[in-house]
């Protein structure tokens, strides 16, 4: 697939897998979140290689990031979007949600899959709404699996 770039000021969106800053996004996602606290980084490293990555960057440092798991036909998962802190409020959320929902092997899809409790406000202008038919969905979920493959990479 194709690297996509693109630029606005001092800020690049780049899906190079390459300049990917997988410590510094791993420190984030693994202190910082709900949805990924204590990820381990090769459970991190594994999820990147099988994704397409947006890399959100400020004079090359590492300020943002999401990614997409799918199989560029009919479905796709956006999972893992974050924007530090102290970037937040100037738009880039909105800049790096639009250059995900424009990319050329995202378009034509069926489905498009989010899961936050954070920032609804956000995915909406992109047209997320809630499920329609909740009771159609199901889900196998392991909140501790994190926390489980830690202990066990203790022993």
């Amino acid at each position: 697939m194709k690297t996509l770039e693109t630029q606005r000021n001092e800020f690049v969106i780049s899906t190079d897998k390459d300049k990917l800053d997988v410590l510094s996004i791993h420190k984030f996602l693994s202190n910082e979140t709900d949805w990924a606290y204590g990820i381990p980084i090769h459970t991190l490293k594994t999820s990147i290689e099988n994704s397409l990555n947006f890399g959100l960057y400020h004079e090359k440092k590492q300020i943002g990031f999401a990614r997409i798991i799918s199989d560029f036909a009919t479905i796709a998962y956006l999972g893992d979007v974050y924007i530090l802190k102290e970037y937040r409020g100037k738009g880039l959320s909105k800049w790096l949600i639009n250059e995900i929902m424009e990319h050329p092997n995202l378009q034509g899809l069926r489905r498009w899959i989010l899961l936050t409790n954070t920032a609804e406000w956000l995915y909406k202008k992109y047209g997320f709404t809630e499920i329609a038919n909740p009771e159609f969905y199901m889900e196998k979920h392991d909140s501790n699996v994190y926390s489980e493959i830690n202990a066990n990479t203790k022993r």
